[in-house]
């Protein structure tokens, strides 16, 4: 197997220090015009260009785009198949980071936009973040934004419409007290799920029950406590409509602990349609949403701004659609 390159090869043939090789790969001040020169035609003889900063340094690209989320969960999983996908019809590479948790939560996406860009990304795709400034130097594209003005290129789903279905469903099947979970208070995409859970109430005459409503968080854990809640109340829900898989399959762990069948005693409705959806027991109905295609949609819209040729549309909102399977039934 041949060698790997080195700086240190490159440090070597031309004759210069590590230290020196190091300021010309990230054009630095401090090497004269003739050392830099002789470094860079090392780096080409000996292929150092397999380096990102060597490239970088050459054509003052990476062609490398990051995509940044908060953690690696099912969601973000499908996001980054598809983002994937769609560069094998570029020559981009993908670079996949997560560092929420490292970085002390809200505002970590610009906090490390900010240290990749320039050297490691040419431009970066960032899933369901908390805040986004549009003063990064590299052009950004967002999933399922947060609620506040971002100004930069978003990629979504039609979450309303999706949540109306889901609770129309319900509604459809004689249920009246339907219990609504909701998603990160902090993302467009969970007040909009809460605004068809609304909406398809009053076509039917409910008045929204506030103490069925309760906050989750898109996650599993996250779901246990406010199911918990629901499911103990005196005159409990006959249905609960959670904002996205993950807490669906929350509700059903918290049903099951308590001894209420899942569709017998309690209809259960999901969002998202990640691969789990189809491996619980009964399997869960809920509202897919193109997820892979977001990722793609996304990729595509960045490669334009890189390539100076954006598209027109810089919303794309992907249509949702209803799956119904094992979770519900009519009372």
């Amino acid at each position: 197997m041949k060698r790997r390159v080195t700086i240190t090869d490159v440090a070597d043939a031309a004759g210069v220090s590590v230290a020196t090789v190091s300021k010309v790969i990230n054009a630095r001040y401090g090497v004269a015009a003739a050392t830099s020169s002789r470094v860079q035609e090392v780096i080409e003889q000996l292929g150092y260009e397999s380096s990102l900063v060597a490239r970088s340094m050459r054509s003052h690209r990476t062609h490398v785009i990051g995509i940044l989320v908060a953690e690696f969960e099912p969601f973000s999983a499908e996001i980054l198949k598809g983002a994937a996908s769609a560069l094998l019809e570029t020559d981009y590479e993908l670079l996949a980071y997560t560092g929420a948790r490292q970085s002390g939560g809200a505002g970590w996406e610009q906090r490390y936009l900010s240290r990749l860009s320039g050297t490691l990304i040419d431009g970066a795709l960032v899933v369901t973040p908390t805040v986004v400034e549009p003063d990064t130097d590299i052009p950004v594209v967002t999933i399922d934004p947060h609620t506040g003005p971002v100004g930069i290129p978003t990629v979504d789903s039609d979450s309303y419409t999706g949540a109306l279905l889901a609770t129309r469903h319900l509604t459809g099947l004689g249920h009246r007290r339907i219990g609504f979970l909701t998603g990160r208070p902090d993302l467009a995409s969970s007040a909009l799920r809460e605004a068809g859970y609304v909406e398809a109430l009053r076509e039917v005459g409910v008045r929204v029950d506030p103490a069925l409503v309760r906050t989750g968080d898109y996650r599993t854990d996250g779901a246990h406590q406010p199911a918990t809640e629901l499911l103990t109340m005196a005159d409990r829900p006959t249905a609960i409509f959670a904002a996205n898989d993950l807490s669906a399959i929350g509700v059903m762990d918290v049903a099951r602990d308590l001894g209420i069948d899942v569709p017998g005693d309690l209809s259960v409705v999901g969002f998202d349609d990640i691969p789990e959806s189809t491996a619980t027991t009964p399997p869960l109905t809920t509202v897919h949403q193109p997820i892979q295609q977001m990722g793609a949609t996304a990729v595509r819209l960045l490669v334009g701004l890189l390539s100076g040729t954006p598209a027109e549309q810089t919303h794309v909102t992907l249509p949702t659609s209803l799956v119904v399977r094992g979770t519900t039934r009519a009372v």
